[in-house]
Parts: structure tokens; sequence; C-alpha cells
């Protein structure tokens, strides 16, 4: 990470080991004290003190460098990078979500419309039986809470309900 000197990286990693205790991780699960054996002449070697990191280790070492080093300049970057594909990532998937979601619902109702249909002949109770619905859902039949949740009288509540609800 650009560090000359084992001993001013090691003040690194403990501020980020420190970090990672107080949110509420354990030091253990993401820096491992390893030793290993490097060659520091002809064919003699010697046993160094190590440490092993997991990804978010390495993050907080990142954020705790000194960023006028190149290395941790590029880490920092990277993570942040990173973080925002992982954040554009989750946005997509409950975009996705909420469409299949909406998805279903227009299915049901189409569904519930034929049958209220073959049953009366046509389908003007629809609205009715759906204001219904969402006063067993919410307490309040559907103007009442497009009112609530400032929706237009012309706008479907459905396409403003959490996915959830959906």
């Amino acid at each position: 990470m650009g560090y000359a000197k084992w001993e001013n990286f090691q003040k690194v990693i403990s501020k980020a080991k420190t970090a990672c205790e107080i949110s509420g991780h354990l030091i253990s699960d993401h820096f491992v004290d390893v030793n290993k054996m490097v060659q520091i002449g002809s064919l003699t070697t010697r046993n160094i003190d190590d440490v092993m990191l997991t990804r978010y280790a390495c993050y907080l070492i990142a954020q705790n460098g000194d960023s006028r080093k190149q290395e941790i300049a590029f880490a920092q970057t990277y993570f942040a990078i990173q973080t925002r594909k992982a954040e554009v990532i989750e946005q997509s998937i409950k975009e996705l979500e909420r469409v299949s979601a909406r998805k279903k619902l227009t299915d049901t109702e189409k569904g519930l419309s034929s049958v209220i249909y073959e049953q009366t002949g046509d389908n003007s109770n629809f609205g009715f039986i759906r204001s219904k619905g969402d006063q067993a859902l919410f307490g309040k039949p559907t103007k009442a809470m497009k009112a609530h949740w400032n929706i237009p009288n012309n706008r479907p509540l459905a396409d403003f309900a959490p996915t959830i609800i959906l």
C-alpha cells in the first residue's frame, strides 16, 4: 500500500481494526495475524509477521490510510466505485421486483375482472370490489387512500403502492 516501513503500515492496520470493532464486527473475522517465510539473502530465509485480510478489512485499511500514497488513493477510489455500482444494482433489483409485482397484480385483476364479467355480465362492480379490498387492507377505501398518498384520481393506487403491498 505504498508504506516503506511495516511499522507505519501497522498503525493503519490498527486504526482499521478499531473501526472494525467499533462498527460491531469481530476483528478476528477480518484480520488474521500470520507468519510467513521470506528470503532475505542468498538461500537465507526469515520468519516475518503478516496479516491476512478480508475485503472488508482492505476497505477499512484504504479508508484509514494516507491518501497521498498512490496505492491508498487507488484503493479508496476502487471501493467508492464498487460501492456506487452495488447501489445501482440494488436499486435496479428493487425496480425489477416492483415491476414484476405490479405485473402480477395486473394479471390477477384481469382474472378477477373476467370472473366478475362471467358472473354478472358487466364489470361495473369491479371498482367497488377493489375499493372494499383496499378498505380491508388499509382501513380506508381507495378514494381515501389516494387522498392520503396524494395520488391523482386518474391514476391507479397500485402505481404508487410499495412493492410489499403489491
